[in-house]
């Protein structure tokens, strides 16, 4: 009798270890089914050279950016558009590992649950937020430099422009892309994976600190002489500033009046608020995970000036920083981006509608709409209306140093008030010089086009 007990002891152990087993692999397959059908080994589903051979991938648009024929991948016809939309859509090879083609696999192969990848002769669509003219643009305005250029609705959370350089023809890959410096970084998305110096437009973030950390703030002066001494660091300014108060000081960009604001604030209240803008965390689009800025603030005085202005240590996200532009346009939270607009599976069946998701609050409201003020002031004051015809813009530059002999880099970072146009944006020319006069030229021929159109 005891023998028989041991024996069904056993046999409800391995039951228990098969449910357990079955459940397991159920949960795997729901949550990453699609990864394992669109799997390079699958040669259902890729040909020889390792081309996934099934689906098409199209900008808001329409336009086909890329879809499989005749067991092969092609691209749009014009080169200057395969690479300003390379990044987005991804390579032949798969080094580009935030392209449609790799990190979306799943959706161009039409899986579903029931019916798994359909391969070739039935893929499915994948419509990206982004539009190929819009990329076209902004990688004809970055004019052979590295850098990275972005637009998101911060209303609802499209992509409407992602461009990062050096890009290159994915039909046509250079044969020195691994050796030549001119290609150094070609397969990194840097507006996803990379962070950088931020120079100035870090100075936003600074001046948030200060509006609710400082009562007085907005009732005094700072003196600028060209530059000020902070411990044993001598803060050099662009300028000589004179007297300023606050928004004459910000419109300035002045370095020596944000450097004594930020020893003021102390390095745990700009790590609150950095922290709390966002800038060191990681976003994720559609799944792809975003490079996090780092901050070092164990900091004497001297380099904590330094720090406040966002030189140091500071790194910065580019798309961090722009999610954190939409939050200040937006009243404090900003909607997260994403790429997918919509996919349709291999049996036709279209993607539900988009829910729109937010951030948390990266800025307080009441500060948002001050710092809103203070950056559209920086418009009229330092960058030129004119510039930007039927925008109601705000922003704030960025020069940010690098190293000795290298330029710096030139950001241009903000978002625009129109009605009918609620975008937030960020232009990195690396080693590009002037934030305004370079990365602030980008910005502007990708905006004009996306707010007035293109010539008739």
């Amino acid at each position: 009798m005891k023998k028989i007990e041991n024996r069904a002891v056993v046999c409800l152990l391995l039951a228990l270890a098969l449910a357990v087993g079955m459940a397991f692999f159920l949960f795997r397959y729901l949550t990453q089914g699609g990864s394992w059908a669109s799997s390079a080994f699958n040669r259902h589903l890729y040909n020889a050279q390792g081309q996934l051979t099934a689906g098409t991938v199209l900008d808001r648009d329409g336009d086909v950016l890329s879809s499989a024929e005749d067991g092969k991948r092609t691209y749009y016809d014009s080169e200057t558009v395969r690479k300003a939309t390379l990044h987005a859509v991804g390579d032949l090879q798969g080094n580009i590992g935030t392209g449609a083609l790799n990190a979306f696999a799943d959706k161009l192969t039409g899986w579903n649950l029931v019916g798994g990848a359909f391969g070739a002769d039935r893929g499915g669509e994948l419509t990206l937020t982004i539009d190929a003219r819009y990329n076209y643009e902004a990688y004809q305005a970055l004019n052979g430099h590295a850098g990275t250029v972005a637009v998101y609705n911060y209303k609802t959370g499209e992509v409407l422009c992602m461009v990062s350089a050096p890009s290159y023809d994915p039909l046509h890959v250079p044969e020195d892309i691994e050796t030549s410096d001119r290609w150094k970084g070609a397969y990194l998305n840097r507006f996803l994976s990379s962070a950088f110096t931020p120079g100035s437009v870090y100075k936003t973030v600074t001046l948030t600190a200060a509006l609710e950390s400082l009562p007085d703030l907005e009732s005094r002066t700072w003196n600028c002489a060209g530059s000020v001494q902070i411990g044993e660091e001598t803060i050099v300014c662009s300028g000589v500033h004179g007297e300023q108060d606050i928004a004459a000081a910000f419109a300035n960009s002045c370095n020596a009046a944000f450097a004594e604001i930020a020893v003021e604030l102390g390095a745990e209240t700009l790590r609150k608020y950095t922290e709390q803008a966002g800038l060191t965390s990681s976003c994720r689009l559609d799944g792809l995970s975003t490079a996090r800025g780092s901050f070092d603030w164990d900091l004497d005085d001297g380099r904590l000036g330094w720090a406040g202005v966002g030189q140091d240590k500071d790194l910065v996200n580019p798309c961090a920083l722009m999610v954190y532009m939409g939050a200040v346009a937006n009243g404090g939270k900003a909607a997260e981006p994403y790429l997918i607009l919509k996919t349709r599976n291999g049996l036709g069946i279209p993607s539900l509608p988009r829910l729109t998701s937010r951030t948390g609050t990266l800025v307080r409201r009441d500060t948002a709409e001050r710092l809103t003020e203070l950056m559209a002031g920086n418009v009229e004051r330092t960058y030129g209306q004119s510039r930007f015809p039927n925008m109601d813009l705000c922003a704030k530059s960025g020069t940010a140093e690098v190293g000795e002999g290298q330029s710096p880099h030139a950001w241009f970072a903000g978002f625009l008030r129109n009605e009918d146009a609620p975008y937030a944006f960020v232009a990195l020319v690396e080693n590009g010089g002037g934030g305004s006069s370079v990365a602030g030229n980008v910005a502007a021929r990708v905006l004009d086009v996306m707010v007035n159109g293109y010539e008739k």
